[in-house]
C-alpha cells in the first residue's frame, strides 16, 4: 500500500467525573475503527485520545470521597485508560491534562492571549451550569435549564478573565462557508451557524476563581484556567505545541488534526471556540470536526440518577470484545442517535455474529476437513456462479472506502457482512454436500471449497479494522495472514494446496436470550444494591430518631420569628474550612448570614435557593464574621445536610408559622 501520508485522529477526552458508560465508549471505538482502517490503507496514523481532569465537579467529588483530587483523578483515569485497553483501542497518545507538560503549555498559552490582548480582565455574572462548568444567557436556556445537559442553572457572579470571541466571529464564518466540509455531518455546522455564530458570540469567561483544581494563571494565582482553554488544547500539547514558537517535529508534522471526533453535545466548544483559540495563536485549524450522534439505552440517554447504566466491561463479559465493537459500530446510524438494550445485543449476535460469520466460516472449514483432509485446492473447475461471488468479493473494498471516507462506519460494516451473506448464498447455490456424493464432482467441490476460503480471507482482511481479534482468528484457522488492502481486490492469492485448522473454533457461539436475561437481571440487581436504589430500600423509607428536649410552651415558640429567604450572593468566609457567608433577601431586608455548610454546599450552589430563616436569632460573630440569622438545615444519621426550603414557589419574606 503506498504512503498516503499523515492522518491525526482525536478523540473528546474523558471526563474524569465517574467512570464512562458504554455510550461515552462508543466514541472511543468509533475512533479506533477508523484510526485501524486508515493505516491499513496507507496512511501515517496518529491517534490520540485521553482524559480532561480539572474543574469544580472534580473539586467537589473528591471532597465527597474523602481523597484529594489528584488522587481522585488518578484512580478514574486508571478506569477510563483500563476500558480503553479492554476494548482494544489502538491509541498512539494518551494525554491527561494533569500532565506536567499540558499544564505547562496551558500557562503559556494563557498569558500569550493576555499579552497580546485576546484576554482581559473583569467579572462574570450569568446563570452557572456547575456539571457542565458553563455560564448561560437567560436566552440560551432551554425551559429555563441548562442547553447542554438539562440541568438546573444558578445565578452566579465572579471575578474573571475573558477572550474576545466576537474578534475572531467573522473570520470563523468566512472559513466554515469556504470549508463546507469542516463541521460534518450538515446538521451540525448549521446549528451552529444558525444558533451561535450568526446571533453574535459574546467574551468568554477563560478563568475561575470559585475553586482551585485547575491549572494557575501563572501571573495572577487567584485564577485558574477554565476547563474549556485547558482541555482543548490538549490536541495540540499532546504532539508538543509550544507557545513560545519551539514547537517539535513531531508537532510539525502531524498539526492541522485530521480529524476531531467528538459527541454531539460538546460539538460547540470544538467547532466555535477551539477554532477561534487557534486563530488567536496563530495556529491552522483542523480539517474536519465530526459530532456524532449518541448512543442511547432504549431510546433514553444513559444517566444513574435514571438507573439505566450499562458499561462496557459487563458488556464484555457477557458478550466478549468484538461483539460488543461490532454492536455499537453497526448500530450507531451516521447523524441520528442509535440505541442499545441487551436483548438486541444478542438478537444482533445471534443474526449477524454467530449466524452469518461464525456459522460460515465453520462450516466452510469443517467441509475442507471432510472431504479433503484440511487441503484447500484451486482445481480451476469454474461456473459461472462463480463470477458474482468473485465481482461481489473483489468490489467489496471501494465500497467500503467510499463509505468510511464520509466516516459512515456503519454502512461500511453492512458492505462486509454483506460479502459474507454472499458467501453463504454460494454455499447455498453450489451445494457442496452434493458435490460430494459424486466424484466426478470431486474437482468442482474443491473449487468451490477454495472460493469459499479466498472469499473468506478477503473479508476477514476488510474485517480487521473493526473486529481485530475476530480477524485474527479467522486467519489463523485458515492458516493465513490477514490480507492488506492491496490485496483484497484480488481474487485467487490463498495458496492452494494449504490447509486449514483440524480444529476450528466457533467464533461467535449462539446464546439463550433467556439465560442472558436472567444474568442481566441479577446485574442489574446487584448495581441497584451498590447504588443503594434496590426497591427493598425505595419501600423502607430511613427514619431517624434522636433524643428529646424539654416541652416548652406556645409562648416561647411565639418568640421564634421564621421566614422565607432568598440567597442573593454567597462565598466562603476566609481561613474558615466549615463557613460560608450568606447574603439573604427576607422582604425588603437583606440579612448577612453566617452557616457551617461548607461542606455541603458550594457558593454557587446557594445562590438563588429559597431557604427557611431564624431571623430574630441574636446577631453574633462567627470567625470574625457578623451573623444576623440562621439558616435552618435537615441533617441525616452521617452528618450530610440539606436546607429546608419551602414546597411551593413562596417570595422572600414569607412568614412560616
Amino acid at each position: 500500500m503506498e504512503n498516503k501520508g499523515k492522518y491525526y485522529l482525536t478523540t473528546a477526552i474523558a471526563y474524569t467525573s465517574g467512570k464512562p458508560h458504554i455510550g461515552n465508549n462508543y466514541e472511543i471505538v468509533l475512533a479506533d475503527s477508523i484510526a485501524r482502517f486508515k493505516r491499513k490503507d496507507g496512511y501515517d496514523v496518529f491517534f490520540q485520545t485521553g482524559t480532561d481532569e480539572h474543574g469544580q465537579k472534580i473539586e467537589l467529588k473528591a471532597a465527597e470521597a474523602g481523597v484529594t483530587p489528584k488522587e481522585f483523578v488518578d484512580n478514574v483515569a486508571g478506569i477510563i485508560r483500563g476500558l480503553c485497553d479492554l476494548l482494544n483501542i489502538s491509541y498512539d497518545k494518551f494525554i491527561r491534562t494533569t500532565d506536567e507538560d499540558h499544564e505547562k503549555q496551558v500557562q503559556k498559552i494563557f498569558k500569550k492571549l493576555y499579552n497580546q490582548g485576546d484576554i482581559y480582565k473583569g467579572a462574570y455574572e450569568g446563570l452557572y451550569c456547575t456539571p457542565c462548568e458553563s455560564f448561560w444567557t437567560e436566552s440560551q436556556l432551554v425551559d429555563g435549564k441548562c442547553p447542554d445537559c438539562g440541568r438546573e442553572v444558578k445565578p452566579a457572579k465572579e471575578e474573571a478573565y475573558f477572550f474576545k470571541m466576537s474578534k475572531y466571529a467573522d473570520r470563523l464564518i468566512d472559513h466554515i462557508n469556504k470549508h463546507p466540509e469542516f463541521i460534518q455531518p450538515v446538521s451540525r455546522k448549521n446549528e451552529m451557524m444558525n444558533n451561535f455564530l450568526l446571533p453574535g458570540l459574546q467574551d468568554l469567561c477563560v478563568s475561575r476563581t470559585s475553586f482551585k483544581w485547575g491549572i494557575p494563571v501563572d501571573f495572577d494565582d487567584k485564577h485558574v484556567v477554565y476547563v474549556w482553554l485547558d482541555a482543548l488544547t490538549n490536541y495540540i500539547t499532546g504532539i508538543g505545541y509550544d507557545a513560545d514558537g519551539n514547537s517539535s517535529e513531531q508537532y510539525k508534522k502531524l498539526w492541522p488534526a485530521d480529524l476531531h471526533l467528538i459527541g454531539k453535545d460538546i460539538i460547540r466548544f470544538h467547532t466555535i471556540y477551539w477554532p477561534i483559540f487557534l486563530m488567536a495563536l496563530g495556529e491552522e485549524l483542523p480539517k474536519q470536526v465530526f459530532g456524532h450522534p449518541w448512543l442511547l439505552q432504549n431510546n433514553d440517554k444513559m444517566s444513574k440518577s435514571k438507573g439505566n447504566i450499562i458499561y462496557a466491561d459487563d458488556l464484555v463479559d457477557f458478550f466478549g470484545v468484538d461483539a460488543v465493537r461490532y454492536f455499537v459500530l453497526h448500530e450507531m446510524p451516521y447523524e441520528n442517535d442509535g440505541s442499545i438494550t441487551w436483548e438486541l445485543m444478542i438478537e444482533r449476535l445471534n443474526s449477524d455474529l454467530a449466524n452469518t460469520l461464525g456459522n460460515l466460516v465453520n462450516r466452510t472449514i469443517s467441509m475442507s476437513n471432510k472431504y479433503f483432509g484440511g487441503v484447500v485446492e484451486d482445481r480451476h473447475a469454474a461456473e459461472s456462479v462463480d463470477d458474482d461471488l468473485k465481482a461481489v468479493v473483489t468490489g467489496t473494498y471501494d465500497k467500503v472506502e467510499v463509505k468510511m471516507e464520509d466516516l459512515r462506519v456503519a454502512d461500511a460494516l453492512t458492505e462486509i457482512f454483506a460479502l459474507f451473506k454472499r458467501c453463504n448464498k454460494y454455499i447455498d447455490e453450489t451445494e457442496p454436500w452434493v458435490l460430494a456424493k459424486d466424484e466426478a464432482k470431486k474437482d468442482r467441490l474443491a473449487t468451490v471449497l477454495y472460493n469459499l476460503v479466498e472469499s473468506i480471507s478477503i473479508g476477514a482482511g476488510l474485517l480487521e479494522p473493526y473486529l481485530p481479534e475476530t480477524a485474527q482468528k479467522i486467519a489463523a484457522q485458515l492458516n493465513t495472514t490477514v490480507r492488506d488492502f492491496d490485496s483484497v481486490k484480488t481474487f485467487g492469492l490463498y495458496p492452494s494446496g494449504n490447509k486449514v485448522t483440524e480444529t476450528p473454533e466457533i467464533l461467535f457461539a449462539r446464546l439463550d436470550p433467556k439465560e442472558v436475561m436472567a444474568k442481566v437481571e441479577e446485574l442489574q440487581q446487584k448495581q441497584a444494591a451498590a447504588a443503594g436504589q434496590t426497591q427493598e430500600a425505595a419501600e423502607d423509607e430511613n427514619v431517624i430518631d434522636i433524643e428529646p428536649k424539654a416541652e416548652i410552651t406556645y409562648d416561647d415558640f411565639a418568640k421564634l420569628q421564621f421566614q422565607v429567604g432568598e440567597i442573593i450572593a454567597c462565598e466562603a468566609v476566609p481561613k474558615s474550612k466549615k463557613l460560608l457567608c450568606s447574603q439573604v433577601k427576607i422582604g425588603s431586608q437583606v440579612k448577612q448570614i453566617v452557616s457551617g455548610i461548607k461542606a455541603h454546599y458550594t457558593p454557587e450552589e446557594m445562590v438563588g435557593k429559597k431557604v427557611m430563616v431564624l431571623v430574630n436569632l441574636k446577631p453574633a460573630k462567627l470567625a470574625g464574621v457578623l451573623s444576623e440569622g440562621m439558616l435552618l438545615c435537615a441533617e441525616d444519621a452521617e452528618g450530610n445536610l440539606a436546607l429546608v426550603s419551602p414546597e411551593k414557589p413562596m417570595p422572600a419574606g414569607a412568614e412560616i408559622c
